[in-house]
């Protein structure tokens, strides 16, 4: 699969409106955060067009597209995972949540002090940020993404976990400069197994 502006709207615009149907059908108040991740991830893609457009280096777009790639999902993923498990196996989602906290807030710092660079490497895109100790803040980050979703106990959330992990194995083996860039592509592909998880049955009362 070759990436572009192009592909990265079109790719964007699905997915954004596959998110959009999720949070419609979502019926719980506490399935919101998950439900809402393919429309997050939608609009990351879309962020990553308007990377494109400026043909690469420090813009408002490359920091926006940091900004939800790095300490907005090592947050956002392990919190939402956790407000919707079930009550025994919200103990074990809290070093997920944990790892999340502590990874955003040494990736925000960093983004707070130090330019994103973002260079074009033919159809992929490589994302430059100076972030210390990186091979643990990386392990940090995919232990909250990841390690949250295959924990949480949920079927489809693990099947989730389990593709996106695949994912990223072949992203750093094939795009090792550019893993950020593709690995949040397939993520937000991957993402829209999140449709059959908003559509899965439940017993529990629908809370408002």
């Amino acid at each position: 699969m070759c990436w572009s502006a192009t592909a990265d709207l079109a790719a964007g615009a699905v997915i954004s409106a596959a998110g959009v149907v999720c949070l419609v059908r979502v019926r719980r108040a506490r399935d919101l955060p998950v439900a809402a991740l393919p429309l997050l991830l939608g609009a990351h893609q879309l962020v990553e067009a308007a990377v494109w457009g400026t043909g690469g280096g420090c813009s408002p777009a490359a920091t926006a597209w940091a900004v939800i790639a790095l300490p907005l999902l090592a947050v956002w993923v392990p919190a939402g995972v956790l407000l919707a498990a079930a009550p025994g196996a919200r103990r074990r989602l809290w070093g997920p949540m944990a790892a999340g906290l502590a990874t955003a807030a040494v990736l925000s710092y960093c983004l707070a002090l130090r330019p994103v660079t973002a260079e074009i490497r033919g159809h992929t895109i490589g994302y430059g940020v100076n972030v210390p100790w990186m091979p643990l803040v990386l392990t940090g980050y995919l232990f909250a993404t990841l390690g949250s979703l295959l924990l949480g106990g949920d079927r489809r959330l693990r099947t989730l976990g389990v593709v996106l992990a695949a994912g990223a194995l072949a992203c750093s083996a094939l795009w090792r400069l550019e893993f950020a860039s593709t690995w949040c592509a397939f993520a937000a592909v991957a993402s829209l197994l999140v449709w059959g998880w908003v559509r899965r049955p439940d017993t529990a009362p629908p809370v408002a």
